[in-house]
C-alpha cells in the first residue's frame, strides 16, 4: 500500500522559513503603502459615516460607535417609530386600521382600551381614525398606557392622560393669525377652475357663490370673461397657511353688471352681506337648490314626458346631477312633506309663510332632521339628489308656486329681505367704505402690475 506524504513534508524547512518571512514583508508593505482599492474603500467609508451625522469617533476608543440609538420597526406599511425615550411610540394610521388594533400592536390589551373609551364622550373622537394621522402612545416602566395624544390638525390636538384613578381628556386649540388677502379672477371655463387659479380653496369658492348666490345662478348664468374679486381672511401658524376665513368684501361682474357684497356683524353679532349702500344681498328666497348643477329641463306648459311619452306641463325646472349631491331649501319655512309623493318618488315640500311653496322630487334620501312638520331654514341641506318615482336620470325636480299657482322660479322676481337697521348705518359704512376702497385699491395695483410685466 502506497503511503501519501503529506505537502508540507514536500519541501525542505528552509524553503518553508522563506516563503513565511515573503508573506509577513508582502502584509507590512500593505499596511504601509495601501493599494488604490484598499484606500479607495477607505475614503468611502469615511465619507459615509461623515454624511449620516449619526456616528463620533471616540476619543478613548479605537472603535466607532453610534452617537444615539433610534431605531424604526415597520409592520406591512404601518409605522411605528421609537425614539432614546422608549415609553414613547408613535404609529402612523394606515389603511384598515382601527384602535383596537392600535392598541394591541403597542402591547395594551382591550381591557386598556376599554377603560380609555368609558373616561368620557369626548374620548371617543379617537375611534375616528384617518390614514396618515399620527397616534402618540406614552407608556411607564410597567409598560402600562400613561398618555395618548393626537393632532388632528395644525390647529386642533386631543390628548388622554393617566391619571391614576382614570383617564382625563384634553382638546388643544392654537388660535391661528388672521391676515387680510385679495384675489382677483376671469371666468374662462367653470367658477371652479378660475378660482383655483386665483389661489381659492374649495370651501372659500363656496363661500363666494353662496354670497352672490341670491342674484346669479352659478349653473345658468355664468358667461366667459365674467370677473370677481374678494378681500379675505386667511389663517397662519408660525407662517404656514392652515386655512381661510370670512370674506370681508367681493365685487362679481356678470353679463356686465357688477355686484358688490360686505360682510357685517350687527350689534347683536349676527354676520350678513349687504351691498355697499347697505340694502339686503339676502332674499326670501335663493335662486337654486343645487350648487353647480346643469339644468336639463325648462318650466314648460307643454314639454313631452320623457317616460310617459306624452306632452305634459312641466310645473318646474330639472337640475341633473351626481346621484347624491346635496339639495337645499331655497328659503325658510315649514315642511308639510316629507315622503313618497307618487310619480315625483321622494319628495319634500316647504311652505314659506302664507304665500310661497317650494317642492323638490325624485331625493335618493331625505337629510337628517327632515320630517313632516320641521321647521327648515334658507341653505339648509333637506334631502340629496336621486332617481326616484317617474325619472329617468339623477336629477332634482323643483317647483315654486306663488298663492298656489306654479311660476318659472328661474324668471320670478324674489322678494328682498329687510336693509341693515337704520340705527346700525353709521356703523356699517365706517366698515364698508375702507373694505371697498381696499377692493379697489389692490385691483389697481394688480392691473398696474399686468401691465409692467407684458
Amino acid at each position: 500500500m502506497t503511503q501519501v506524504t503529506p505537502k508540507a513534508a514536500r519541501y525542505p524547512k528552509s524553503h518553508l522559513m522563506a516563503a513565511s518571512g515573503v508573506a509577513a514583508m508582502l502584509s507590512l508593505a500593505l499596511l504601509v503603502f495601501p493599494t488604490q482599492d484598499v484606500e479607495a474603500k477607505k475614503t468611502f467609508l469615511d465619507l459615509d459615516l461623515e454624511l449620516s451625522g449619526d456616528y463620533r469617533q471616540d476619543e478613548d476608543a479605537e472603535d466607532i460607535r453610534p452617537a444615539k440609538s433610534p431605531f424604526a420597526q415597520v409592520d406591512e406599511g404601518k409605522s411605528t417609530e421609537a425614539t432614546l425615550d422608549k415609553g414613547l411610540q408613535r404609529i402612523t394610521i394606515a389603511n384598515g386600521d382601527t384602535l383596537s388594533t392600535v392598541f394591541t400592536q403597542v402591547g395594551l390589551g382591550a381591557s386598556v382600551l376599554h377603560a380609555a373609551l368609558a373616561s368620557s364622550k369626548e374620548a371617543r373622537q379617537f375611534t375616528r381614525l384617518k390614514v396618515g394621522q399620527v397616534l402618540e402612545f406614552r407608556l411607564d416602566e410597567q409598560g402600562e398606557l400613561s398618555s395618548l395624544h393626537s393632532k388632528l390638525s395644525d390647529l386642533e390636538s386631543i390628548s388622554l392622560t393617566n391619571n391614576g384613578k382614570g383617564f382625563s381628556f384634553k382638546r388643544d386649540l392654537i388660535k391661528p393669525e388672521t391676515r387680510t388677502r385679495y384675489a382677483r379672477g376671469n371666468i374662462d371655463s367653470s367658477l371652479f377652475g378660475s378660482a383655483k387659479k386665483a389661489g381659492l380653496s374649495h370651501r372659500l369658492t363656496m363661500d363666494l357663490a353662496n354670497v352672490f348666490g341670491y342674484d346669479i345662478d352659478f349653473a345658468l348664468d355664468l358667461r366667459e370673461g365674467d370677473e370677481f374679486e374678494l378681500v379675505y381672511e386667511e389663517k397662519f401658524v408660525a407662517d404656514k397657511v392652515v386655512g381661510s376665513g370670512n370674506i370681508l368684501a367681493a365685487r362679481f361682474t356678470n353679463r356686465g353688471k357688477t355686484y358688490s357684497a360686505v360682510r357685517y356683524v350687527n350689534k347683536q353679532g349676527l354676520p350678513s352681506y349687504y351691498r355697499a349702500d347697505g340694502t339686503s344681498m339676502r332674499k326670501a328666497f335663493i335662486r337654486t337648490p343645487v350648487d353647480f348643477a346643469r339644468i336639463s329641463s325648462r318650466f314648460s306648459t307643454g314639454r313631452r314626458h320623457p317616460v310617459l311619452n306624452k306632452i305634459r306641463a312641466h310645473k318646474g325646472v330639472d337640475y341633473a346631477a351626481p346621484r347624491g349631491t346635496p339639495i337645499k331649501a331655497t328659503g325658510d319655512g315649514r315642511v308639510t312633506l316629507a315622503g313618497r309623493h307618487g310619480g315625483y318618488g321622494n319628495t319634500v315640500i316647504i311652505q314659506h309663510g302664507n304665500r310661497y311653496k317650494t317642492l323638490y322630487a325624485h331625493m335618493h334620501n331625505f337629510a337628517k332632521g327632515i320630517r313632516n312638520g320641521s321647521q327648515v331654514k334658507q341653505g339648509q341641506v333637506i334631502g340629496y339628489v336621486g332617481t326616484t318615482g317617474l325619472s329617468t336620470g339623477p336629477h332634482l325636480h323643483y317647483e315654486f308656486q306663488v298663492n298656489g299657482v306654479h311660476v318659472d322660479p328661474l324668471s320670478q322676481k324674489l322678494p328682498m329681505a329687510d336693509p341693515i337697521a337704520a340705527s346700525e348705518k353709521q356703523r356699517f359704512l365706517q366698515q364698508s367704505k375702507p373694505l371697498m376702497a381696499l377692493l379697489d385699491q389692490e385691483r389697481n395695483s394688480m392691473l398696474a402690475l399686468n401691465r409692467e410685466s407684458r
